[in-house]
């Protein structure tokens, strides 16, 4: 049997992706006698985003933000997971092509997710640090304590500013977020690790090419993130552009440049894509244009949810946020249509239920926009992180994520600054 599936008499649904979107769909299928169910990841555990920039910044392990698949599924023989790249989509057939064997399916669900857009500047992409997954974030970290050390060596000071220095760009979330953790870690951690460097050398900068932080949020939450920023220490640049990185030095569209290594890319996503579907119904960024019910066009069998579906309504013209909950409320409603599909009942359309936004900057800063209160500081900051424990799959996640926080908070410190490379076995 291709992948090892077993014929059933079932409707077989293949989900390409377990993030947010493709993970809340097999789960919300699992155990559904009509329809057999294959999950397929490049991974065999699902990633939490939003808290990658705090493994990047040590304050949480890898495994504290992911979650096995296979645990999710104990006791739902009709869910299959198989660790895989797809390579191509064959329409007519409706086939898939993995790296593993092909696979029919009768509907395809496409919830590949996004990575990042260095916009196409190559210097950036082969130089920079991303941050779109628990291994990226696992380099970032690796390469920031790396150069600590280097610098603790060096007897150039230039270079050991360089070493010490981190321009991050992008003014959304993740890059607010990891600007103020690492401008706490420069106040109340790295001095102690590294007692014989001058820290009053480091500096943090974070450039965004608007006119402000936090872009889609309320204007108090972007004035506020600047000012908690500030506190922080950390150079706040906006309507500023990077063009380039050699890996020394950033260089800025008005002609300055900043010396570091370390550049912290944050500042675009694009869709994931795959071989086989009509490029005619991709727009900009990679997304594919879908209706109401997640269909792509032009396909009656084949969805997409959450970063690489496109889908428009009245308040969202230029389509959804490509954030978590857009995914996971589509992934819900297409469990429930895929019944009525089958069935031949009238599909429901979707709405989009904005739950509000929020973002952390550092120890009691944060901003949250909720669609009846917007609010910021200490509370904001306990609601954010209340929000994020909830979100996160597994009791055990949310117990060891809940003892790193309150640790991190009595102590001052985080007690997961370890440098740790992978070696594979000679084979």
């Amino acid at each position: 049997m291709p992948l090892n599936i077993p014929q059933t008499n079932q409707k077989k649904v293949i989900i390409i992706g377990a993030g947010f979107g493709g993970l809340q769909l097999a789960q919300s299928l699992a155990g559904d006698s009509d329809f057999q169910v294959v999950l397929i990841d490049k991974n065999n555990y699902h990633q939490f985003q939003p808290l990658f920039y705090q493994v990047a910044t040590a304050g949480l392990e890898p495994s504290a933000i992911s979650f096995p698949l296979r645990l999710a599924f104990h006791n739902h023989p009709n869910v299959h997971v198989r660790v895989a790249s797809v390579t191509k989509i064959m329409t007519e057939s409706n086939t898939i092509e993995t790296d593993l064997g092909e696979l029919q399916y009768d509907y395809l669900v496409m919830a590949i997710g996004a990575d990042t857009n260095f916009f196409g500047n190559k210097n950036i992409q082969e130089k920079a640090l991303p941050m779109k997954s628990v291994g990226e974030a696992l380099g970032l970290r690796n390469r920031l304590l790396e150069n600590f050390e280097k610098a603790l060596v060096s007897d150039n000071q230039e270079d050991r500013v360089g070493l010490m220095n981190v321009v991050v760009v992008g003014g959304g979330p993740t890059g607010v977020e990891v600007s103020g953790t690492l401008a706490e870690m420069k106040i109340h951690v790295l001095p102690k690790d590294y007692p014989e460097l001058d820290f009053d050398l480091m500096q943090i900068h974070i450039i965004e090419s608007g006119a402000e932080l936090l872009g889609p949020m309320s204007k108090n939450a972007q004035i506020k993130s600047k000012e908690y920023l500030e506190q922080l220490g950390v150079n706040v640049r906006l309507s500023t552009r990077v063009t380039d990185f050699d890996g020394k030095y950033v260089y800025i569209n008005d002609g300055t440049t900043i010396r570091t290594n370390n550049l912290v890319w944050a500042a675009g996503v694009k869709a994931n894509t795959i071989e086989g579907i009509n490029p005619e119904v991709l727009v900009r960024g990679g997304r594919m244009k879908v209706n109401r019910y997640n269909q792509v066009e032009g396909y009656e069998n084949i969805f997409a949810l959450g970063d690489v579906a496109f889908m428009t309504e009245d308040k969202y013209p230029n389509g959804h946020p490509q954030v978590a909950q857009p995914a996971i409320q589509q992934g819900k409603l297409l469990a429930k249509n895929l019944r009525k599909l089958i069935r031949g009942n009238t599909l429901t359309e979707f709405f989009y239920k904005d739950l509000g936004s929020m973002a952390t900057v550092g120890r009691n800063l944060a901003v949250v926009d909720l669609p009846f209160w917007r609010f910021q500081g200490f509370f904001a900051w306990l609601t954010w992180m209340f929000v994020h424990l909830i979100a996160i799959v597994g009791v055990k996640n949310r117990l060891l994520i809940f003892i790193n926080w309150l640790w991190n908070y009595v102590t001052y410190d985080q007690s997961l600054r370890l440098i740790i490379r992978a070696k594979s076995p000679k084979s």
